[in-house]
């Protein structure tokens, strides 16, 4: 495997309501790796996870620029569902995977992918709750822990955060 030093990767995360390990645990992973990670929110005032982590975006994620990333990553948790219907995260997740960068998605996330139009006739996985959002629009659902088809990498929630980022720097390095 490549090194992955110097790469970039933006988290995108919700205003409130994140799911903090499936935030903190895969930046660790990218960082120790020597990715350097950017996190992104609809708002620049501190957001809050749903186990009371506070983090300070860096950029609004309206101000994603894609090439300047190797990954884009959607984070769950359920302030997640912000993402789902906006056309600026469909844009963003959908330029990303065009120009054959990293898309993950982990736990209600791979629902902004799905309506995205990304995991049609794509093996993926999600958070329990959301197993019929991602197949109505498409996705081969398969309960993995970890799901990787191509350049898009899903999860299924907290409990795999550390598998997931694993898997982002294992595909980065490819």
């Amino acid at each position: 495997m490549q090194s992955v030093k110097g790469k970039k990767a933006v988290m995108i995360i919700a205003q409130n309501n994140f799911r903090d390990e499936e935030l903190l645990k895969p930046r660790e992973v990218l960082e120790k790796n020597g990715v350097i990670v950017t996190v992104a929110s609809s708002s620049l005032k501190e957001s809050t996870g749903m186990l009371g982590a506070k983090v300070k975006p860096n950029i609004l994620f309206t101000n994603i620029n894609v090439t300047d990333y190797d990954a884009v990553i959607f984070v769950g948790g359920s302030g997640a569902s912000e993402y789902w219907d906006n056309p600026t995260a469909h844009k963003i997740a959908n330029d990303a995977s065009n120009a054959k960068k990293i898309v993950g998605a982990i736990c209600i996330a791979p629902v902004t992918l799905a309506k995205a139009g990304l995991l049609a006739n794509k093996k993926a996985t999600t958070y329990s709750s959301t197993v019929n959002d991602i197949k109505s629009a498409g996705a081969k659902y398969t309960g993995a822990a970890v799901e990787r088809d191509g350049n898009i990498i899903t999860a299924s929630g907290p409990a795999v955060a550390q598998k997931f980022g694993e898997a982002i720097v294992k595909a980065l390095g490819e």
